[in-house]
C-alpha cells in the first residue's frame, strides 16, 4: 500500500478540491492510503468517510501569501503542511501532496525531510505540455539561481529517470536550453555545463535547444538554471493564456467565425486540453529523501487529484532509490 500525506489547507481555493482531489484519488486508486492534515471544521462540508482515508486535526495553516516560511516553521510546527512533512519523515508515509506556498514548502523540505546526500541542491521540476502530449521535464523552475555545473548534472540523472520510469519516455534525452544550438553558445556557465552533460555515462544528452524549440524538441528532459527556467516557464503559461484569449476575441469577431467555432468545438476542447496545467498536477521538490510534490496555488479538484496521481507513480516506480543507487555510483566512479 502506498502511503500519502496531503495537506488539506494549503492552495488558494483550500480545502475544498484538496479533500475533493483526495477523495477522486481513492475512489481511482486502490493501492493508496491518505492521511489528510487540515482544519477537520473547515474540512467537514466535503469530506466523506472512506476506509483508507486518515484525518488529523490541526486549526494552523499557511497563508499562499505568506513571506517568512523559516520563522512560521521555528515557532508553529503545527501548521498542516509542516505536520503533514513531518508525518513522511518519521516513516508514516511515503510521499508529501500540497498546493501551498512553494517556499514554504521548499523550507519545510530542507529541515523536516531533509536534503539526500547524493544532491547538493534541490530543483522545481514541473511537467509542461508537449505537442505530442507526452509532456516534458523543466527544471530547475526557480528553487535556486545560482548553480555549478555539477549541480544540473545532478539535476539532469535524476530526472531522466523520471522520465523513463514514470513517464515512460524511452532513453530519456536531456537538452539545455540556451541561447543557440551551438555547442560555444551561451555564458562560461552554459558551456561548462554542456561540456559536462556531453561527457557523462549516465545520461542521454541531446545537446542544446533554443526556448522556441521548448514545445516541439524531441527531448524529454529541458534543463537551465532557475532563473532562466522560470523565466521559460512563465513565458509559455503567459503565451498560452494570451492565445485562449485572442482565440477568443476572433471567435466572437463575426458570425461566421463563431458558426466555425461551433463545428471546431470538439477540437478546441482538446487544444485548450493540451495547454491545462491541470492535466499534469503539480512540481516535484527534487532532490530530497521522499517524494514531495508542488501542486497549483490555484488548483480545482481535478488538478489536485493528478498533483495525488503523481506522487503515487513516483513512489511505485522507486524513483528515490534509483536516483541514490546512480548518483552514489557517479561519484564512485569518479574517485
Amino acid at each position: 500500500m502506498i502511503r500519502l500525506a496531503i495537506d488539506g489547507m494549503g492552495g488558494d481555493y483550500a480545502p475544498e478540491p484538496m479533500v475533493k482531489g483526495t477523495l477522486m484519488a481513492l475512489e481511482k486508486f486502490d493501492n493508496i492510503e491518505i492521511t489528510l492534515f487540515g482544519d477537520e471544521t473547515k474540512m467537514a462540508p466535503y469530506l466523506k468517510q472512506h476506509p483508507r482515508l486518515h484525518v488529523v486535526h490541526t486549526p494552523h495553516y499557511l497563508p499562499m501569501g505568506e513571506k517568512d516560511p523559516i520563522h512560521q516553521y521555528r515557532t508553529n510546527k503545527e501548521h498542516s503542511m509542516f505536520m503533514a512533512m513531518q508525518h513522511v519523515k518519521e516513516g508514516k508515509a511515503d510521499a508529501i501532496v500540497s498546493a501551498g506556498p512553494t517556499q514554504a514548502l521548499v523550507v519545510g523540505g530542507h529541515f523536516i525531510i531533509r536534503k539526500m546526500p547524493q544532491m547538493k541542491r534541490v530543483a522545481i521540476a514541473p511537467i509542461i505540455p508537449s505537442i505530442d502530449g507526452k509532456g516534458r521535464i523543466l527544471l530547475d523552475s526557480g528553487a535556486n539561481v545560482d548553480f555549478k555545473p555539477e549541480h544540473l548534472l545532478d539535476f539532469a540523472i535524476y530526472a531522466s529517470i523520471m522520465a523513463g520510469k514514470v513517464m515512460k519516455h524511452k532513453d530519456p534525452k536531456v537538452a539545455l536550453i540556451n541561447i543557440g544550438t551551438e555547442d560555444s553558445k551561451g555564458r562560461e556557465f552554459d558551456k561548462e555545463t554542456f561540456a559536462l552533460l556531453k561527457a557523462s555515462p549516465d545520461i542521454n544528452f541531446y545537446g542544446n535547444i533554443e526556448p522556441k524549440e521548448i514545445l516541439t524538441t524531441d527531448a524529454d528532459v529541458l534543463l537551465s538554471d532557475g532563473f532562466t527556467a522560470n523565466i521559460v516557464m512563465k513565458t509559455m503559461e503567459g503565451t498560452a493564456k494570451g492565445m485562449g484569449a485572442l482565440l477568443k476575441r476572433e471567435i466572437k469577431s463575426s458570425f461566421f467565425a463563431t458558426i466555425g467555432a461551433l463545428f471546431m468545438r470538439g477540437a478546441l476542447k482538446r487544444y485548450k486540453k493540451s495547454l491545462d496545467a491541470s492535466e499534469i498536477g503539480g512540481a516535484l521538490l527534487m532532490g530530497f529523501q521522499n517524494v514531495v510534490i508542488k501542486a497549483q496555488g490555484a488548483s480545482k479538484e481535478y488538478g489536485f487529484f493528478n498533483g495525488i496521481r503523481q506522487a503515487k507513480e513516483m513512489v511505485e516506480a522507486n524513483v528515490i532509490t534509483l536516483v541514490k543507487e546512480t548518483l552514489e555510483k557517479k561519484e564512485e566512479t569518479k574517485e
